[in-house]
């Protein structure tokens, strides 16, 4: 028979759980409250900053739009002027984006905050409960379970006390599955909680780029007026002039490229294929293909265009077209002034290919630095020789391009840019 003392014992046990899930319970539906309330606050700021971004977002839709219509317009003084002051507010809307992602993501990485909180209050409480339960089985009495069934004369007292042990059990594997499925939920959250500070950095890296983006439209605007003194006529003057240079300033490149006679290996690039190259930009619409086109014969003076150009805003992230490295960045405007590429960049591809951006209003990547496809190498603008903010890609064959250095009779000083074997120069088309 069951002895007093083991019904002792096994009272004790039973007292000792249920003062241990009393508490237990009570702490975990207290905290769950507080945690309640504290992410619906949190869920509310996150719907009212989703609300705002959306409509920032039909602000920019909106801004693009009108940049798109304004660069169908007759060239003019009064077109570049609107053109610039469109492209400052959709900056200003840009970076009111920005701030409202910031806004967003801090929110996001509070409620996860409260959640690893939460997490670790249900591991605690588990834990504990699992040591007392633990504790509670080593208590005086050990006599075994077969001692007692020898030792009473009512055996359905021993089957109680089997039920009882095996409920024991039970208790046992259910709180230590709750704490392995509670850790393995912590650690989910902080690497969610990691993924979002490193975001967090991106963005605020982002609108520090915006910012100075930002502040050189402005200052390109007021170098419009004080260059043509806010007149039509001196805008033209000013049109034509840059036109001459860019034109002369082409020829003297033609002229060092025809002398180059780079070695190109046919096998070390790749044939044409679609999907080669990706796409440098998230949304893609072309202006200018490559080859002599119309707009070429009226732009250039060899009458043929090197690239493809793409519609893009000042500010438009500008991706990596494949795997490689920044071999090299530069900008001709600090020689060459409105008569080239202006700020460019040039990636080497592992395929065997490489490609020049140009007129980038900020260059974010490194020479030397490798880069992923899709890696974002800089933003889209208006520098160097452009009638209005664009793109321009150029594709060689890689074997058939250098980055050289050389002094400017047209320019009078020296500038650096890549420069190809005739040959070399292919169309992006056939990749993209």
């Amino acid at each position: 028979m069951i002895t007093i003392k083991q019904k002792t014992n096994l009272n004790i046990i039973w007292s000792i759980l249920f003062g241990l899930f009393f508490v237990i319970i009570t702490s975990l539906l207290f905290t769950n409250n507080i945690f309640a309330s504290s992410v619906e606050e949190l869920k509310n700021k996150i719907d009212s900053t989703n609300d705002s971004y959306a409509q920032i977002q039909q602000q920019i839709t909106k801004l693009e739009g009108e940049l798109k219509t304004l660069s169908g317009q007759k060239n003019s003084l009064n077109t570049e002027i609107k053109i610039i002051d469109t492209t400052t507010k959709k900056l200003q809307a840009d970076i009111a984006l920005n701030e409202n992602r910031i806004s967003s993501t801090n929110l996001e990485i509070q409620s996860l905050g409260l959640e690893i909180g939460n997490k670790k209050e249900k591991i605690s409480a588990n834990t504990a409960a699992l040591i007392e339960t633990i504790r509670a089985i080593n208590i005086e009495d050990r006599t075994s379970f077969l001692v007692s069934i020898l030792n009473t004369d009512n055996i359905s007292e021993s089957w109680t006390e089997l039920e009882f042990l095996s409920l024991f059990q039970d208790k046992i594997k259910k709180q230590t599955d709750a704490v392995v499925v509670a850790k393995i939920d912590l650690e989910d959250k902080k690497t969610l909680t990691e993924q979002k500070k490193n975001e967090l950095l991106l963005l605020k890296s982002s609108l520090d780029d915006r910012k100075q983006i930002l502040a050189s439209t402005r200052s390109e605007k007021n170098r419009l007026l004080s260059v043509t003194k806010n007149t039509a006529a001196n805008y033209e003057k000013t049109l034509t002039t840059q036109k001459a240079k860019a034109e002369a300033l082409s020829q003297e490149l033609a002229k060092y490229e025809s002398e180059l006679r780079l070695a190109i290996d046919p096998k070390s690039f790749p044939p044409a294929g679609k999907g080669i190259l990706v796409w440098p930009l998230a949304s893609v619409r072309i202006t200018q293909l490559f080859g002599k086109t119309v707009d070429a014969a009226r732009l250039y003076a060899s009458g043929s265009h090197n690239g493809v150009d793409f519609a893009a805003s000042v500010g438009t992230e500008v991706k990596a077209a494949s795997n490689g490295v920044v071999e090299a960045v530069g900008d001709t405007d600090t020689v060459c002034p409105k008569a080239s590429f202006g700020k460019w960049v040039f990636i080497r591809y592992d395929n065997g290919l490489a490609s020049t951006y140009a007129h980038f209003s900020k260059i974010t990547a490194k020479p030397g630095e490798r880069v992923k496809t899709g890696d974002m190498v800089g933003y889209s603008g208006n520098t160097g020789y452009s009638t209005g903010p664009h793109l321009h890609m150029t594709v060689y064959a890689s074997q058939g391009v250098k980055i050289s250095s050389m002094k400017s009779t047209v320019c009078r000083g020296t500038y650096t840019v890549p420069l190809a074997d005739p040959k070399a120069y292919l169309d992006p088309m056939i990749y993209l």
